[in-house]
């Protein structure tokens, strides 16, 4: 199986990330977490440790919003409002990426799990 890389841009595309996927990723794999901030953005998430991740463009567009125990980084345009990645609470060594944000993926076509993120809030 070969590596992937997937684009993703926010809505105005002032922000673009690009992660290269590790060679055993599922596009099945992807989950919703029900927690009280994700079950509101309702975004589905994929897992990339944090070094096969790239911010392209918009470091300067970012906001970064942070709660409970101050250790997720939940990303977001803030030109747009458009959630594009966290670095995550479970794992900070890796990042929670938006595939809404990835036009090439047929979100419909996915098998989403949905993971118990609820239990740390």
């Amino acid at each position: 199986m070969t590596k992937q890389t997937l684009t993703g841009t926010c809505h105005c595309g002032a922000v673009t990330w690009q992660a290269v996927m590790p060679a055993n990723w599922d596009p099945a794999s992807a989950y919703l977490c029900n927690c009280s901030l994700c079950r509101r953005k309702q975004q589905i998430t994929a897992i990339v440790p944090l070094d096969y991740f790239t911010l392209v463009k918009g470091h300067d567009a970012l906001s970064c919003y942070q709660w409970n125990k101050q250790i997720a980084k939940h990303y977001f345009c803030a030109t747009c409002g458009v959630y594009t990645h966290h670095q995550r609470r479970g794992d900070p060594n890796s990042y929670g990426l938006n595939l809404a944000c990835v036009d090439d993926i047929d979100l419909a076509a996915l098998t989403i799990g949905v993971i118990d993120g609820k239990a740390l809030d």
